[in-house]
């Protein structure tokens, strides 16, 4: 009960380059800072893939195989593929990668939202390539589709390779979607919730945002899940420090936030791995390797994946 489970995201596909001279982008980056975040603490590192000339996010397996089979060589935490993509793809080409690799963890958002990226926009005005702004701008009409259908296809076709899921969950109506496939028998236990606050169109970054959560979680799954939090932007540690104090495992990266502190860019994933770990230990609670992650998680093993 006093491990906690460090999940870093180290790139993403919401910030994009012109916004941090420090968001991996190209495969080396995505692998250095793979590595780096592990040494810090990181018992799961989670990957999305970028074009190298432009930063624009890329889901075709090719990209992935540029890093997976690298990061793997480097280290032994838990590799965790996106099946959130970008908003702007569709369910196949989200789960492209996870069909191809066989990964022991994969995300997978547990419904449709409003994804609003645009008050970005009131920090960022200059780009250096042209899809940066009309990423921003065009979220402000963009319903991040998770349909029921979409989510069973990609629980059915990831079950096959013996993936387990991180479980996105942007607001309470989300827990209950999770719910609906627990009581059909599409999701066994231990479930790994991943609550998310702070984006628009979700639930909020408020103490009672993070409490409510897990109380509505605790009342659904009972002790079958194992619960995470992210926060984005300024509320990254703030929420993760909540999180471990209640009992719950913390993900931080620069995919959810790109700072270190107020008006201070985070300039590695590591640095924000430290930051957390550092509160973790300082609440006298121990980080998990990654051997202790695959246990918490209930996941397949390194030697189960195809990269």
């Amino acid at each position: 009960m006093n491990k906690v489970v460090i999940t870093c995201a180290v790139t993403g596909a919401i910030h994009t380059p012109s916004m941090s001279p420090h968001l991996p982008i190209t495969p080396e980056e995505i692998i250095e800072a793979s590595v780096e975040a592990a040494a810090a603490g990181a018992a799961v590192i989670h990957l999305h893939a970028r074009d190298p000339h432009t930063g624009r996010p890329d889901q075709s397996p090719e990209a992935f195989a540029k890093f997976l089979p690298p990061i793997k060589a480097r280290i032994d935490a838990v590799l965790n593929l996106t099946s959130g993509g970008s908003p702007y793809m569709t369910i196949d080409e989200r789960i492209r990668p996870s069909m191809v690799f066989k990964p022991e963890l994969a995300s997978l958002n547990m419904g449709s939202f409003n994804f609003a990226l645009f008050p970005m926009l009131e920090r960022f005005s200059e780009f250096k390539y042209d899809w940066e702004r009309k990423h921003l701008e065009d979220s402000r009409d963009l319903i991040f589709r998770n349909t029921f259908k979409d989510i069973e296809y990609a629980l059915a076709k990831c079950a096959e390779n013996g993936t387990r899921f991180e479980f996105e969950c942007y607001d309470i109506g989300h827990l209950y979607n999770l719910a609906h496939f627990v009581d059909r028998g599409l999701v066994e236990p231990p479930f790994f919730v991943q609550s998310v606050f702070g984006i628009l169109g979700g639930i909020g970054t408020h103490d009672e945002d993070v409490a409510h959560m897990k109380r509505t979680a605790d009342r659904l799954f009972g002790g079958d899940f194992r619960w995470s939090v992210l926060g984005a932007g300024r509320h990254q540690l703030r929420i993760a420090a909540m999180s471990a104090s209640m009992g719950g495992n913390v993900r931080v990266g620069l995919e959810d936030s790109l700072w270190l502190g107020k008006g201070r860019l985070a300039e590695s994933n590591a640095q924000q791995v430290s930051r957390a770990r550092q509160i973790i230990e300082g609440l006298g609670l121990e980080v998990a390797t990654p051997a202790e992650a695959r246990v918490i998680l209930g996941l397949k093993g390194g030697d189960a994946v195809a990269f």
